[in-house]
């Protein structure tokens, strides 16, 4: 799908919560190296306190990320952008080169109000087991929820 198709009929909205899609260019998985998955998540850290916004849940795996997120702007592609791009610059940093970390674009779904954020929660936590990465998602490392 082009990232023309994937931004036809978004609309961000002040504290709406998304579901949330990005890949690694390529697939490319950068993230089995574990200082790159932990230079991603202080990222996510930081990119709430800069965007004001909230991971509800989020799983890192080694070639993508799933996230619930909690906007408290309207802007979700500048969001989104502001973290990738910070993102993928550390990154080129720390491996010393240049090129693409992240294809272009993303995928979001903004949640209903009646949506179970739980079941949600479990769907994107559960990554890694359905990866067969780990047998316990204890073991996983690179993953946060409000909700469990």
């Amino acid at each position: 799908m082009s990232i023309n198709n994937l931004r036809k009929g978004r609309v961000s909205q002040a504290f709406a919560e998304y579901f949330i899609t990005f890949n690694c260019h390529r697939r490319t998985p950068f993230f089995l190296q574990f200082d790159l998955a932990c230079l991603f998540c202080w990222h996510l850290q930081q990119h709430e306190l800069k965007c004001h916004c909230q991971w509800l849940t989020w799983v890192l795996m080694p070639d993508h990320f799933h996230g619930l997120l909690r906007l408290q702007q309207d802007n979700l592609h500048e969001t989104i952008g502001q973290f990738k791009g910070a993102c993928a610059a550390d990154i080129n940093k720390l491996l010393r080169r240049t090129g693409k970390i992240w294809q272009p674009g993303y995928y979001d779904r903004k949640l209903r109000v009646e949506e179970d954020r739980l079941e949600i929660a479990r769907y994107i936590a559960a990554n890694p087991l359905r990866k067969n990465l780990v047998s316990n998602l204890g073991e996983y490392p690179f993953w946060n929820s409000h909700y469990l």
